[in-house]
Order: structure tokens, then sequence, then C-alpha cells
């Protein structure tokens, strides 16, 4: 038996860990009680371990439902965020109801080390299969969500985030100049959308708006995908107007005071 095999386990740290596994396989999150039925610990030994939990920002507790869900450290190990997990809790209605209105494929992301990673995804019954899940990281300089993003970076931070890393092109339609994706941003803040014309994959298209939350700082962006020839000159316009629709819609439920008729505007 190796050293490794005769070195007892701690308790605490199983049973911490337990609650995270248990947190994993529930959609919308657990409340305490649910959990002391699941897991079969002792309530008072459990609400020590998910209030420090808690307070390290592993775990978050929605003060409306009572529910714990994961938190912005345990998913910054794991490629997303609690920012994306709150708006997406908010979200989530306006995002159901954007795929019911326009039977596309709908994705929400929120920025983290300077890419785009996506926290939700709705799927309409018989719709276009796409290759993306919850979790996949999105390029800032070739997608609908990761530019809508994008657009709002700092003309500091985009410089130093061309600096040190290259944008890779996927076919002629992508851009890597760094002046142009200056002015193709401009355009997006401009126009408060931002579209990906087959600039990842050649015969898709997306088209994405920003999120912004109390302070004004977009936070996340949602996004529309589909093929060329669903998503094409005929209905582009109203595309574009329902997506800026539900991305303000989400906006307002995050607080969003500044500037409230930019999207009327745009």
């Amino acid at each position: 038996m190796s050293g490794a095999n005769r070195t007892p386990s701690v308790p605490s740290v199983e049973r911490a860990l337990h609650l995270l596994e248990i947190l994993a396989h529930s959609k919308n999150g657990l409340t305490l009680s649910q959990m002391v039925e699941m897991s079969g610990h002792p309530k008072s030994s459990l609400h020590c371990l998910l209030l420090t939990l808690e307070r390290l920002g592993y775990l978050t507790r929605s003060p409306q439902t009572g529910r714990y869900l994961f938190g912005l450290k345990l998913f910054g190990l794991a490629n997303a965020s609690l920012a994306g997990l709150q708006v997406r809790e908010q979200a989530a209605p306006f995002l159901v109801q954007l795929m019911t209105q326009t039977k596309f494929t709908v994705h929400m992301g929120v920025l983290e080390q300077h890419e785009a990673v996506l926290v939700a995804k709705y799927n309409p019954p018989g719709g276009e299969s796409l290759a993306t899940w919850r979790g996949k990281r999105m390029e800032l300089h070739c997608t609908g969500v990761g530019k809508a993003l994008g657009a709002y970076l700092s003309e500091e931070e985009l410089e130093a985030l061309f600096k040190f890393r290259k944008f890779p092109r996927h076919n002629e339609n992508t851009i890597t100049s760094l002046r142009k994706l200056k002015d193709e941003f401009a355009h997006i803040r401009q126009k408060m959308c931002a579209m990906d014309d087959e600039e990842e994959e050649l015969g898709w298209r997306c088209i994405g708006a920003p999120i912004f939350d109390e302070t004004g700082s977009a936070v996340a962006a949602v996004s529309i995908s589909g093929s060329v020839h669903r998503i094409n000159a005929q209905n582009i316009n109203r595309l574009e107007t329902q997506i800026k629709a539900c991305a303000l819609n989400i906006s307002y439920a995050l607080g969003y005071l500044k500037d409230q008729d930019a999207y009327k505007r745009a």
C-alpha cells in the first residue's frame, strides 16, 4: 500500500466536495434543507461548511430563494464565473423568450481573461445543431458574443491584448488587424449590436448584443446563431431588433438605469 493510500482523508473536505457534487447536478441550486436531505449530513455541520464556502467565494446564496449556487472562485477554476451565473438567473426567461420568438439557438456569455465564456445555451426544438456548450470559450474578434463584449474593452486593454496574443484568422472574413477591429468595435458601440458574418466558420452567422449592469458596464452578451440561409438580408433587421430588446430587458433586470434610450436610438 502506498503512503498516499495509508494517509487518512479529511472528513470535512470530503463533505464539502460532496456538497459541490450534489450542487453540480442541480439546475437551479439547492436550499440548506434540500442538501441536508440529499447528503445525509447533520444540519449544523452542513450549515458551517456552506457558510465557509460562501465566505470564500466558492458558493453564493440567492436572497430571493435561499438556494445555494456555485460562486466566483469555483467557476473561475471551471472556466466560468459567478457574474455569468447571476446574469443567467436573471436572464433565463428573456433568453427562452428570444429562442421562442426567433427559433434560433440562443447563447449568453461573460468576459473572462479576454475571452467570452458561454454560461447559457438554449436550443429550439428541431433547431440546427451547433458545436457549442456551457463553458466553451469564444474569441473576441470573430464571434457575436465575443465582439459584443470586446467592443467595451478600453483602448489600452485592447492594445495590450493584441500585443501579447495573435488573433487567429479562420478564413478570409476574419478580422485580424487591430485598426480594423477598433473600427468594428466603434461601429458595434454605436449600433449596440455585433455581427459574426461567417468570420469564425463559413456558412454560419451570429448576432450579438451587450448586456449592462447597474453601473453601465457590459457584463455579458446575448446572441443568436444560425446558418447563412436562415439569417439573411430578409430577416436580419428584425432579428437585430429582437436581440437588442432581449439584451435591454436583461439589463433592466440587472438594474441598468444609465442611458436607457441607447438601444432605442441605435
